[in-house]
């Protein structure tokens, strides 16, 4: 029977008959789930790296039951060549499942099984839907559940997109070393609680925004070594029922070589069956680069707030119009995304915290929306940082003249003076400033405290910052 006009196959499963667009190469159990989960739009093919780690996932099990003489060549042969065609970006559009699912990710496994299944059985010669040559359960699934293939596959998914985070995220951190680079000598005021405190550079400040950068960068890649552990040969709770003989070490080392990150096998597999300490770990990761992203994004626009009733310490591109009522106005759009996006990153380990925390006895039915959340997570933290950088850090200039102005006016640089005229004598000129509305420099040169000569060498940035290159070097990663 056509559906809306197409020619269909028929399958059938544990509950019953069902018509498959003949076409697809998905089947029963994905046309199920297209039924039960039309949740978010958001389907499994949303995250191409998860679905090329389902593909390397099922490839290493089918090496592993070859291996173990479960599974013939003859069906080895084209099961392989499927998941290679899937690992090379083919086939994306039958992976059509919601990724918010009830069952644990049964049906994005289901998904995964019958869309293989079914490009084998092409390459084999022979028709989509003959199970009987090579089956979505017996072959696909051979050894395997949902509960050890769906974490292993989240896993791979996430440090195949992680590379590419860190990727952008390395390149940030060098935009603010550039920055550093160039205005190392310019002297600024620093200020804590919003307040005038002691100079420092411009340089020094956006080293600063780089090195914590790097921090966020080693931070990440400690937290990525919880991934590495997997639980393939686990099956259902960790028992490694129906599974043959070295299958979850011979399973894991053909995935390892397959994807080329160094996977090894858990010590208790019922433990990594339904403990999901590794991705609350890695989510902790992405949680703390948000809060350094959202706290340098948000000095950014304080930094360049005004341009006339403000600090306007820094320049950041114009990107858009700022108002639609108000002529002239920029507002600072990239900083702000960045912060949007971070606060959004923040919310989503709340959630993989919440469901690594509610899972029941020997499985975490949650897994599904700790996926979802650290998937968002990599994605917008990835193209966000990348758009921050192209349209806002690479573009800052800084206002030479507003920093030597602050400079002349400001009561803080009072306390650079003490060493040289005393803290008696500092605290009165610090009155008499807040008083009179004078700067200390004013008053010095009034006074005839020190000589031009000697301002001068007390504004030199070595002198006045503490500033030293060695630490600074030029185009540092």
């Amino acid at each position: 029977m056509p559906i809306f006009g197409q020619e269909t196959r028929k399958e059938t499963d544990l509950l019953g008959e069902k018509e498959i667009p003949a076409e697809a190469y998905y089947g029963v159990q994905s046309v199920r789930a297209l039924e039960n989960f039309q949740i978010s739009g958001l389907r499994t093919n949303h995250y191409p790296e998860f679905v090329k780690a389902w593909a390397m996932v099922k490839w290493a099990a089918a090496s592993a039951n070859r291996d173990a003489g479960i599974m013939p060549p003859d069906i080895y042969k084209p099961i392989e060549a499927a998941c290679k065609a899937v690992i090379e970006g083919e086939y994306m559009d039958q992976f059509v499942v919601d990724l918010y699912q009830g069952g644990a990710g049964t049906s994005t496994n289901m998904n995964a099984n019958e869309v293989l299944a079914n490009i084998a059985l092409e390459k084999a010669g022979h028709n989509k839907g003959d199970y009987s040559k090579i089956a979505p359960n017996d072959q696909l699934n051979m050894s395997q559940s949902t509960n050890d293939t769906y974490p292993t596959a989240l896993k791979l998914g996430m440090l195949l997109s992680n590379d590419q985070l860190k990727s952008e995220l390395k390149l940030l951190a060098k935009s603010f070393r550039t920055i550093g680079n160039t205005y190392l000598e310019i002297v600024k005021m620093g200020r804590t609680e919003l307040q005038d405190a002691v100079p420092m550079t411009v340089g020094q400040e956006f080293h600063a925004y780089g090195a914590a950068l790097e921090w966020e960068i080693a931070n990440i890649e400690r937290a990525q070594e919880a991934l590495y552990v997997i639980n393939m040969g686990a099956t259902a709770i960790g028992t490694a029922l129906n599974t043959p003989e070295g299958y979850a070490e011979n399973c894991t080392n053909h995935l390892s070589s397959i994807s080329g990150y160094e996977f090894s096998v858990a010590n208790d597999l019922i433990a990594a069956t339904w403990n999901l300490q590794s991705f609350v770990i890695y989510s902790s990761a992405l949680k703390t680069l948000a809060t350094t992203l959202s706290k340098i994004s948000n000095d950014l626009i304080i930094l360049s707030s005004g341009p006339r009733n403000g600090l306007f310490e820094i320049n950041l591109p114009p990107r858009q119009p700022g108002s639609s009522i108000m002529p002239g106005k920029v507002n600072p759009v990239m900083p702000e995304l960045m912060a949007l996006v971070s606060y959004r990153v923040i919310g989503n380990d709340v959630t993989v915290s919440m469901a690594a925390s509610d899972g029941d006895l020997q499985l975490n039915a949650y897994e599904p929306v700790v996926g979802i959340s650290i998937f968002e997570s990599q994605k917008i933290l990835t193209n966000t940082m990348r758009a921050f950088r192209e349209f806002c850090v690479d573009g800052i200039t800084i206002n030479e003249d507003t920093h030597r102005r602050n400079l002349e006016t400001t009561i803080g640089i009072v306390t650079a003076l003490n060493p040289v005229i005393g803290y008696k004598k500092s605290s009165e000129l610090a009155k008499e400033a807040r008083l009179s509305g004078k700067g200390i420099l004013e008053l010095i040169r009034e006074q005839k405290l020190l000589t031009e000569a000697e301002i001068e060498k007390l504004l030199a940035p070595a002198n006045m910052t503490g500033l030293d290159k060695s630490i600074y070097p030029k185009n540092k990663e």
